[in-house]
């Protein structure tokens, strides 16, 4: 079995791919960092692949050179910063949008085909902020929601297909780019783990992505949301004191 990886430097994606290779899976793993990929793949034995996957030529790269693959993580994406509605800064805006939805879109786009004919999944890890909202979050909601919308609506396009369509909606997730990519503030971040004391771990979700990747063909995850036990309702956890 062969999967790709993508945001795999770092994080869910690389704790992804660490697990996979452990259950015996072949792995591409994609990001923009190449010291990390190879330093992952020294590790691991994995195959990877350098890319923005924002740029469409460079996704058809990708395609190429991974060839014939049985599954496809779309883990890829991130926010940048908070803005109120109020105050949304456009250009931040317009930039979660494209790491998000487009990236997940063009790689989806991609591989879609090749999964249509093998009978293989794709997966979306979205996150808790494209079920709920929370001040601040505007703009990484609703590229979150975005990238929801696309996983939901591709799934009933393809009933009747051997094309397992799943997302991996993770809550609060400690990982090393967190308070750079989610808030933007290292206090900032301080201040969300100080009020969830026990946050997931990248490993956590990893494990969730290779089960549901792992079920009997005849089974779909449509959705599984995964929260912190402290974060078990929409609770407002990333408002900037």
């Amino acid at each position: 079995m062969k999967a790709v990886v993508t945001g795999a430097s770092t994080g869910i994606g690389e704790a992804t791919v660490r697990l996979l290779r452990s259950h015996g899976w072949d792995v591409v793993a994609v990001a923009r960092r190449e010291e990390r990929l190879q330093a992952l793949a020294e590790q691991t034995g994995c195959d990877y692949f350098v890319a923005d996957l924002t740029d469409e030529e460079q996704v058809s790269a990708l395609e190429k050179h991974a060839g014939v693959v049985d599954a496809v993580v779309n883990n890829a994406g991130g926010a940048l910063g908070t803005d109120s509605v109020a105050d949304a800064k456009p250009e931040r805006w317009r930039r979660m949008y494209e790491m998000n939805v487009m990236t997940a879109l063009q790689v989806t786009d991609a591989f879609l085909p090749g999964l249509q004919k093998r009978g293989g999944d794709l997966v979306f890890l979205t996150s808790t902020a494209a079920h709920d909202t929370y001040p601040g979050g505007g703009g990484y909601v609703a590229a979150k929601h975005g990238e929801r919308i696309i996983a939901n609506t591709l799934r009933q396009e393809l009933v009747g297909e051997p094309v397992r369509i799943i997302e991996i909606a993770p809550g609060l997730v400690k990982t090393p780019e967190f308070s750079l990519n989610r808030l933007g503030d290292a206090h900032a971040a301080a201040a969300v783990y100080e009020g969830v004391k026990e946050p997931l771990v990248a490993d956590d979700i990893a494990e969730a992505i290779v089960w549901a990747l792992e079920r009997p063909r005849h089974m779909n995850i449509d959705s599984m949301i995964i929260r912190p036990r402290a974060q078990a309702t929409n609770t407002v956890l990333y408002r900037e004191n």
